[in-house]
């Protein structure tokens, strides 16, 4: 009931909006930021920030900013980042990632890798036919991140399964991943990075997603 918990304080529309504009930043944001994408007095801001802080949906740290003047400006500002702790809630109760793991278990000592690497390439290429790539991914929890040369994936959707079993989970996200971007002239590599998916994308030629 704790993450019901804490998920409930998420219907509050803009307490929603805050928690949407700190996910969807590279990096740790002020109140500041959150109060003018939202458009709300930093007050505000602050005290919806704080009680998803709270929650553990969301967590805090301090650290001076640059390019700031004025009063204050030397001090410490409280800064605010995705929390790394999960919350999920299932009604009746579902035990789906137990599953998973003993599925994943059974693949890595049976030596199936390759079998299921070529489902997860299959399933992404299925998936992909005629969507937008970038929504895709979005749809499926990675957060990308896109630059000219780049896609960044700032959010693994297989998180806890890849932290049991890092080569499969990340060799079934890689195939999964280079399904759907097979022909938008992106191509597919593992290159884990901390609080990352360990898949990123690069330019493969001059086409567009």
């Amino acid at each position: 009931m704790e993450d019901l918990d804490a998920l409930s304080l998420l219907t509050d529309p803009v307490r929603r909006a805050a928690y949407d504009a700190v996910v969807a930043s590279a990096s740790p944001v002020g109140r500041d930021e959150v109060a003018t994408a939202l458009g709300v007095g930093r007050t505000l801001a602050a005290f919806h920030l704080d009680k998803l802080v709270d929650a553990g949906l969301l967590e805090a740290s301090f650290a001076r900013r640059t390019g700031k003047s004025g009063p204050g400006a030397g001090r410490p500002a409280k800064l605010y980042h995705r929390a790394a702790v999960e919350r999920a809630v299932s009604v009746p109760p579902r035990t789906y990632e137990s599953a998973a793991e003993l599925l994943a278990e059974a693949i890595e000592r049976s030596g199936a890798d390759a079998a299921l690497f070529e489902v997860a390439r299959r399933r992404g290429r299925a998936d992909a036919a005629g969507s937008d790539v970038v929504t895709l991914l979005a749809e499926r929890g990675y957060h990308p991140e896109v630059d000219d040369q780049e896609v960044r994936l700032r959010n693994c959707p297989f998180h806890r399964l890849a932290e049991q079993f890092p080569p499969l989970v990340c060799g079934m996200n890689l195939a999964l991943v280079e399904g759907l971007v097979e022909g938008t002239g992106w191509r597919a590599r593992l290159d884990p990075a901390p609080g990352d998916c360990c898949v990123r994308l690069s330019k493969n030629n001059g086409d567009d997603l």
